[in-house]
Formats: C-alpha cells, sequence, structure tokens
C-alpha cells in the first residue's frame, strides 16, 4: 500500500511552521498513544506513521528533499532514507521529550517506555562515484571504524548481562516528578532523574571488555546501495548503520556524502549531459559521421554537410536517470569547426585558391541564425 503523505498524516499544510508541525505531532501522538490504546493495533500503527511523518518535516534537510522528491528522496523513506521504519524505542528515545510528563504518568503511571534509551552518534562518510555508477546505480561496500554493541555482556554493560538494580530515585521510570508551591499554585514538573541519567537502573558490577559501557570500537564492512541519479553533495541516509547506543540503546544512522568523479569528455548539467565535439573543416563542410561518448559506451552521431561551428545535436535519453525515476535527460552535443594553427605549404596553395570563392565566405544575410538566437530557439 503507497505510502500517506506526511503533511495528510499530520494534518498541516504544506507552508506549516516547525512550531506547527511539532505541536501537530503532539497532538497525533497522545491522540494514540499505546498507552492509552491498549491492544489496539490499528492506533499503534497511526503512532508509528505520525513520528515517522515528524521525522521527516521536524528536519529542516529532510523536509526539502521530501518537498522536492517525495518520499522517493534519500533520507525521508521510513526514518533512514533505505526504508526500515520506526520502532517504539526509536520514538520514545528520539521524541519523548516533546510529551512532557504526559507519557509515563498520564496513563496509568506503570508504563516504562519515559525511560530513557541512549542513541548512538550519527557517522558521516564520503563515497565517490563515476559517471556511470551515477547513471546506472551501484552497490559499495565500504569499511567503518565504528563502535558496536559488546559481544561479551550482549550490550547491556553489566557482567554477564545481570547484573543490575533497580534506580532508587525512580524506582526504574527513568524520570522524577516535582512538586512545587508558588503564588499561582501548585505546579508540576517532569525531569529526567540524575541518579541514573534516565536509563531507571545501575549496574552493580561493570563488563572488563567495555567497561560498563556495552560498545566497543570495531571495523565493520557496511553495504551502501545508491540509486541511480544522484548528484554531487546529496546525503543518503543509511537507518541504525551508525554508532550503537551505549547499553543497549538504538544505534545512529550512518550519513552517505556522495562525492563526483569528473568524466575525461563528459560534463554535467543536471540531468543532461554535455559534450564538446571538435570536427576539421572538411568534415564541416562536406558531412561526416563520428563517434562521442556516452555514459555506457559510444554513439554515432551524423554530421550535416554545411554544418556550423556551435550547432548543438541532442541524443534524447542518453544522459542521466531522474533520482524519483521520472525519465533521463538528454546528451548535448557542441559542435565546434578546428582551425589548424600551422599549415603546409600545399595545404596553404589550397587554400588560397578557395578563398576566391564566393562559397567560402561568410554571408550574414544569407539567413543563419547567430549562435545566441540559436541558443535560445534550443533550449525553448
Amino acid at each position: 500500500m503507497a505510502k500517506r503523505d506526511y503533511y495528510e498524516i499530520l494534518e498541516v499544510d504544506k507552508n506549516a511552521t516547525e512550531t506547527d508541525i511539532k505541536k501537530a505531532y503532539r497532538k497525533m501522538a497522545l491522540k494514540y498513544h499505546p498507552d492509552k490504546n491498549p491492544d489496539d493495533k490499528k492506533s499503534e500503527e497511526m503512532f508509528k506513521e505520525a513520528a515517522e511523518a515528524y521525522e521527516v518535516l521536524s528536519n529542516p534537510d529532510k523536509r526539502a528533499r521530501y518537498d522536492r522528491y517525495g518520499h522517493a528522496g534519500p533520507g525521508t523513506s521510513g526514518g533512514g532514507g533505505f526504508g526500515g521504519g520506526m520502532s517504539m524505542d526509536d520514538i520514545f528515545s528520539q521524541f519523548g521529550d516533546i510529551f512532557g510528563g504526559a507519557f509515563g504518568g498520564g496513563f496509568g503511571g506503570q508504563s516504562q517506555r519515559g525511560r530513557r534509551v541512549n542513541k548512538g552518534s550519527n557517522l558521516r562518510v564520503k563515497v565517490r562515484l563515476n559517471m556511470q555508477e551515477i547513471a546506472l546505480g551501484v552497490e559499495k561496500k565500504i569499511k567503518v571504524n565504528k563502535f558496536v554493541s559488546c559481544k561479551v555482556c550482549h550490550g547491556t554493560g553489566a557482567e554477564h548481562g545481570t547484573s543490575y538494580s533497580t534506580c532508587q530515585s525512580c524506582h526504574g521510570s527513568g524520570h522524577v516528578t516535582r512538586v512545587t508551591n508558588t503564588f499561582l499554585g501548585q505546579m508540576q514538573t517532569t525531569s529526567t532523574c540524575p541518579s541514573c541519567g534516565g536509563e531507571g537502573r545501575a549496574i552493580t558490577k561493570q563488563c572488563v571488555s567495555c567497561h560498563g559501557n556495552g560498545i566497543v570500537k570495531e571495523e565493520e564492512i557496511i553495504t551502501i546501495n545508491i540509486p541511480a541519479g544522484v548528484s554531487e553533495g546529496m546525503q543518503l541516509s543509511l537507518s541504525s548503520k551508525g554508532n550503537a547506543g551505549a547499553r543497549g540503546g538504538i544505534p545512529g544512522d550512518l550519513i552517505v556524502l556522495v562525492e563526483e568523479e569528473k568524466h575525461p569528455e563528459l560534463e554535467r548539467d543536471g540531468n543532461n549531459l554535455l559534450h564538446n565535439l571538435f570536427i576539421s573543416f572538411s568534415d564541416a563542410a562536406l558531412g561526416t559521421q563520428v563517434e562521442v561518448p556516452t555514459v555506457d559506451g559510444k554513439a554515432r552521431v551524423k554530421i550535416a554537410p554545411g554544418t556550423q561551428s556551435g550547432k548543438i545535436l541532442r541524443l534524447k535519453g542518453k544522459g542521466l536517470p531522474s533520482i524519483n525515476g521520472y525519465g533521463s535527460g538528454d546528451l548535448l552535443i557542441n559542435i565546434n569547426v578546428w582551425t589548424p594553427k600551422e599549415l603546409s605549404k600545399e595545404e596553404k596553395n589550397i587554400l588560397e585558391q578557395l578563398r576566391s570563392s564566393a562559397n567560402f565566405h561568410p554571408n550574414p544575410t544569407s539567413g543563419e541564425k547567430n549562435y545566441f538566437d540559436r541558443m535560445k530557439e534550443f533550449f525553448n
């Protein structure tokens, strides 16, 4: 089933401010919160759907890519760019502070979802792509030095994974509620428990391998599937491929920055490719067939007799594909008539004879359009 529009999910328009989006998300989250709708699968899906929409629209970069490419935009699908969706732990870890004291206390007081879950940091890597890889898409395997879950304690940070005790300050909830008296009456505030840092528990005996952190540094081979049509400076996001979170927390994301390698003969202009073709005076006058480079090989083009320098030929669909899947650009070939800098005596004599012919003199009144008129007509 096709994904619903993120703006439609949060019931805001496309010009909504950051504050409007935050308010709309809080309203939806309170309405469909699992504690308020126990064992209601539909409400749970709506809750996750609202969180996914907020995760994209609250981030200026992801929102801009979504506005331009929709759900196909890298970094805007499923909270991670290459699918995967958001788990309940992801949602409460990333956005739990938006709800204030409403969750974990407002719906019965027994929910442990308000407890803090550590989130690993994001990693950033650069990937260089040649023109053919950009045109076809490519799978890349990269080696990343990152924090991973400790295999000895299975990421818990505790020896044998069992050396825990419940925090006595928050009784395992991860947050504490304080009531203060003011001239306006009593005010209740909820904040992260200072004793356990919001985890709700304390390690009584640390793992000797990770020293209680639950994570260690290792090299990992990560496979990245890069879609066709990406461009220089574009960022792709792989959900949960960043550093692991401490003590069983959720991992961060891997941000992939695209760099383009210059092609020796082709220049990129959006989805179009440009090629400067140099031909001799005789080929321009008499006509010929030549080979021109493309992203996946060569193509033969016909040069008509009397071709003028500056003429542009178009090979439709021979450019780069659009990342949103809407067709491909073209290959534009700019004809340049090459004038030799040195001539032999025999060549000079031949050209001297030709110079006297009326056909070898430019005639502005012959109806031939100038360069700027041709360019304007071509692109219109």
